[in-house]
């Protein structure tokens, strides 16, 4: 047995249901629909990890509810999931996953009770949270030891192709190629795997290491950046994997090379990322600064 005091939740999450667009239509719903949510991701262990209280894992799902049938109980959402990871010894927080999902579309009833049973998915809401807790997870711990997070991620895996008979976009192989199918089937690929590394070398041996020793950690990430992040571009050009990342990672990265390190360094770094996302060139254009 546990300890009562052990909190072995992984997920401390904040839900945010954005109904502006929504007129005429009664809001207690939607804040019951928040409030269902949060207690569901939040309550539930995802894992047989434990985590204590203060390791859980902050992340936020905003909600874009852009249409509502009340009569078919639908909602058509887009949602921004986001979660973060703590830097050691610091008050520093980082980004640790950030995308948009424009296909978070469900079906709930005010007070309807959330069910999810891993083996028989069997609802698109369920679904949809399963999916993105098993993601941040497996993320969280790539992100402390390298490839920790392979058993989550290949929960992922399954649930995603498990719910391929939910009659809901995002979940078809190979049908786009940022969907939820894409993201999880992309990090999984074996030529992906120098971009699992970057995980942990960027965050561990990098931001982590950067309380103690500034040069050492910057000097880690031109490392990680150079050696995973693009291997894993060029091994997989079409995989959007990178270019998202870089999306979430610019100012963080901006602000670790500008007016820090060499300017030989600088330029590598400069090169690199506009390679892999030059629709940032705005931001990249500071680390050179």
């Amino acid at each position: 047995m546990w300890p009562a005091e052990t909190a072995a939740q992984e997920l401390q999450a904040k839900v945010t249901i954005n109904h502006q667009q929504i007129q005429g239509t009664d809001a207690s719903v939607f804040d019951n629909l928040q409030a269902t949510l949060e207690q569901f991701i939040n309550e539930r262990q995802w894992t047989n990890l434990h985590f204590q209280r203060n390791e859980r894992i902050q992340c936020n799902f905003n909600i874009t509810v852009t249409k509502y049938d009340q009569s078919s109980n639908l909602f058509t959402c887009r949602a921004i999931i986001q979660a973060n990871r703590p830097v050691y010894n610091s008050s520093y927080t980082t980004t640790l996953y950030n995308n948009t999902d424009n296909n978070f579309d469900f079906e709930f009833a005010q007070f309807d009770q959330l069910d999810f049973r891993e083996e028989n998915v069997d609802n698109q809401l369920t679904a949809l949270v399963a999916y993105y807790a098993y993601l941040i997870i497996g993320l969280d711990l790539d992100s402390f030891s390298p490839m920790g997070g392979e058993d989550v991620l290949q929960r992922c895996m399954n649930l995603t192709n498990n719910a391929q008979n939910l009659n809901f976009t995002g979940w078809k192989a190979f049908d786009d190629s940022r969907n939820r199918f894409a993201i999880i089937n992309d990090y999984l690929d074996g030529a992906m795997k120098p971009f699992r590394q970057l995980q942990y070398d960027y965050y561990r041996t990098g931001l982590d290491e950067m309380a103690n020793n500034v040069e050492r950690g910057r000097t880690n990430i031109t490392t990680a950046l150079e050696n995973d992040l693009k291997k894993s571009h060029e091994d997989r050009p079409m995989s959007l994997l990178p270019q998202i990342w870089t999306d979430y990672k610019k100012d963080e990265l901006a602000n670790i090379y500008k007016g820090h390190g060499t300017q030989k360094e600088k330029d590598a770094v400069y090169e690199l990322l506009f390679a892999i996302n030059a629709s940032q060139n705005a931001t990249w254009d500071k680390i050179k600064e």
